[in-house]
């Protein structure tokens, strides 16, 4: 069995439900290493939500990159890193905040997700 996956499987992957481990360098020679919960369409942008004044936002605005490494727990034990620029910093909007929840919590848990953590001062990014 090869342990490089093709680009088509590496997008695969990634476009999965999986909990990823953001990196972004946090300055003074910190590193700060994070799980988050990401979005990803093969092809597409990686996206990344988080509080607009948290440790992450402010490692990844003073690195103007970051890092995710997303992996599978049970054998043959599969990940994939990548990294790169920040491409934006933008407020999700409802339906894509939706969309992210029901990606890990499932149709009902994302519902209640989102009606029990609202956004109405826009603090996420």
């Amino acid at each position: 069995m090869s342990v490089v996956m093709s680009v088509s499987e590496r997008e695969e992957f990634l476009a999965a439900a999986r909990v990823g481990v953001l990196s972004a360098s946090g300055g003074g020679g910190r590193t700060l290493a994070v799980p988050v919960w990401y979005s990803y369409q093969p092809g597409g942008l990686l996206t990344v939500l988080t509080g607009r004044r948290s440790r992450k936002a402010a490692a990844i605005r003073a690195a103007g990159r970051f890092g995710l490494c997303v992996q599978d727990a049970t054998p043959p034990y599969r990940y994939v890193s990548v990294e790169g620029p920040v491409a934006a910093e933008d407020e999700l909007d409802e339906a894509e905040r939706l969309a992210m929840a029901r990606r890990y919590l499932g149709t009902a848990g994302g519902d209640r997700y989102i009606a029990g953590n609202p956004d109405p001062q826009h603090k996420n990014v």
